[in-house]
């Protein structure tokens, strides 16, 4: 396919993300807007400067600065806004369901209330279902860096909530962190009633994969880069259709691989894994869901067919009802039918 033709061809594609870190869509021009409305003085002194700090080296460095943003966020409207901003952004790139990650350990331990941080991502999307048609689901992540008591207390502070939240994972230091340090709060997060998922495999080993998936019980690994160095759990993961959710633009910003044409996507494609393609954290590595689809499909020249089952991919791994996935599904197939590419 042409590259003139491709930015046409994906900004047109119905697509689902499924990996999301609605803190991570925290744009540098709207950070200020908020410091300066709660009168929080940032370390950085202009937008510009606060961009040239983005350049990482790996997955830590690039959290000391997530942090460091998140910082800014103290009242509902503040989290209304931030919400808002990622959810028109992706309307206008034909994105049609999302599936958010929140963290409210980030906020609750410098004493924002869960509710105040709820309230305000809860009624963003709200908004976004009624006025752009996008459906939603809502993931609260435990901080993996943190310990598995600080994670029963969120669990339990989000229990009012829970009509509200669709499911728990787990993100922040993946190394020296692994899933067996939460096996107890899944359990518990589960008999909530919660659907779980985990980051595995982006830093850390192919090992924390299995922990995921054998001790944690989850539906859906988030990352999952290192699964094709076990050929084991490659047969599990396609016979099981456990689906991955892939961050490339993340993956290069952070070092996990060192070029776009290292990326195991289509790799995981041939080997019939249902691997989809997310934005992790659009802010800090440079692009939302289109540019993450065009900058994959450059550098391994993706053909039409492999953008289709991208994105096809993304719908069946959703937690949509059955009846919705076939519907985006079936327009996904009806859209590739109609290019002329």
């Amino acid at each position: 396919m042409e590259l003139s033709d491709l930015k046409r061809v994906i900004q047109g594609i119905p697509k689902a993300e499924l990996h999301l870190h609605i803190e991570g869509s925290f744009e540098p021009e709207l950070m200020f807007e908020i410091a300066n409305r709660n009168a929080i003085a940032l370390e950085y002194d202009s937008v510009e400067s606060l961009k040239k700090a983005y350049t990482f080296s790996n997955l830590q460095e690039f959290l000391d600065i997530y942090y460091l943003g998140a910082q800014v966020l103290i009242h509902e409207r503040d989290f209304y806004d931030l919400t808002w901003a990622y959810l028109c952004k992706v309307h206008r790139q034909n994105v049609v369901h999302v599936e958010v990650f929140f963290d409210p350990q980030t906020h609750t331990d410098r004493g924002i209330g869960f509710d105040v941080v709820i309230n305000g991502i809860y009624k963003a999307l709200e908004k976004a279902k009624q006025e752009f048609n996008i459906s939603y689901k809502l993931i609260m992540s435990y901080l993996r860096h943190l310990s598995e008591a600080a994670a029963f207390k969120t669990l339990e502070s989000s229990l009012p909530f829970k009509h509200w939240i669709d499911g728990v994972g787990l993100d922040s230091s993946e190394m020296g962190n692994p899933p067996s340090k939460f096996v107890k709060v899944f359990e518990a997060s589960a008999n909530h009633g919660y659907k779980l998922v985990a980051h595995a495999g982006e830093e850390g080993p192919v090992d924390y994969i299995w922990e995921a998936l054998d001790l944690l019980n989850v539906v859906r690994i988030d990352h999952g880069n290192r699964c094709l160095d076990d050929e084991a759990l490659v047969q599990k993961l396609r016979e099981h259709k456990i689906p991955l959710t892939l961050c490339p633009l993340s993956n290069v910003a952070l070092k996990v691989i060192q070029n776009m044409e290292d990326h195991p996507v289509l790799k995981m494609l041939d080997k019939g894994i249902l691997a989809t393609i997310h934005s992790d954290d659009p802010a800090y590595f440079g692009g939302y869901m289109n540019e993450n689809y065009y900058e994959t499909a450059k550098a391994l020249n993706l053909t039409k067919d492999q953008l289709m089952q991208l994105a096809m991919n993304a719908f069946e791994a959703s937690w949509l009802s059955p009846e919705g996935k076939e519907k985006h599904i079936l327009q996904v197939k009806k859209y590739f039918n109609t290019l002329n590419v």
